[in-house]
């Protein structure tokens, strides 16, 4: 069941003078997010390993009339994240947003689960937004209205057979987002979880809707754009009393 939804048209000053930094920014819905972000007015940073897409996507918006910058940045790595956050703060001496969206999956049972598999993907999803909080920090402080946005998932609040790396990291992540939330109020900035249910990417918005759409209500995944809608709420001063919390956009699936 498929509908049509205005991709991106968003309202055109809410984030005007606002950086913000979106870890894996190349594709899928970290550049849907760089996109929206950049066309309600922010300068974006949009960071990802995948620099050819990376950089065609900020050529492609900066085409567009859109501030968007292209990063390369591991965010397994605290120097990596030094440099661009430097970077930063030379160009624009502050920082009001960080999306921690980057992040990998596999598909494993527990029973053939390896270590190198799990530090990996624990790496990437959990210590590069711990990292991230870390580095942006200072700067964020400085806006004294900024938001910290992590990319949780609906199976960081349910598990799902064969997902026990990614479950533990989303799940994590909810949790962090709540420590960091109860921390970072008194430097006023607010640190929310976003939860997606089933999401179409380019990699799958062609395929058969399986996966979650038949336990969802709504029948269909998300859009990334609806997703990206929900992520520039959190980031703007519409949500300037929304801390410590999850917005779920599943299509009603954990209602069930």
């Amino acid at each position: 069941m498929n509908a049509t939804f205005a991709r991106n048209d968003a309202p055109a000053t809410r984030l005007t003078g606002r950086v913000v930094l979106v870890t894996g920014g190349a594709r899928g819905q970290g550049a849907s997010h760089a996109h929206r972000l950049a066309a309600e007015g922010a300068t974006v940073w949009a960071c990802d390993v995948l620099d050819s897409e990376g950089a065609a996507l900020a050529a492609r918006l900066e085409g567009e009339g859109l501030d968007v910058r292209y990063r390369h940045l591991d965010v397994t790595s605290p120097e990596a994240w030094a440099s661009v956050v430097g970077e930063i703060e030379a160009a624009h001496r502050q920082l009001d947003g960080l999306v921690n969206n980057a992040g990998i999956i596999h598909v494993t049972p527990i029973a053939e689960e390896t270590l190198d598999a799990w530090n990996r993907l624990l790496a990437v999803n959990v210590t590069g937004a711990l990292l991230g909080m870390q580095a942006c920090l200072p700067l964020l402080r400085r806006s004294g209205a900024a938001a910290v946005v992590n990319v949780a998932s609906i199976f960081g609040v349910i598990g799902a057979p064969g997902y026990v790396a990614y479950c533990a990291s989303k799940g994590a992540l909810v949790a962090m987002t709540k420590v960091a939330a109860l921390e970072l109020a008194p430097d006023q900035i607010r640190v929310n979880t976003l939860v997606p249910g089933g999401v179409s990417t380019p990699m799958n918005e062609h395929e058969k809707e399986g996966g979650v759409i038949p336990d969802t209500p709504l029948k269909r995944r998300a859009h990334v754009s609806e997703l990206s809608s929900a992520v520039a709420f959190l980031l703007s001063s519409d949500a300037s009393f929304v801390t410590g919390t999850e917005l779920v956009v599943d299509g009603g699936f954990l209602s069930r």
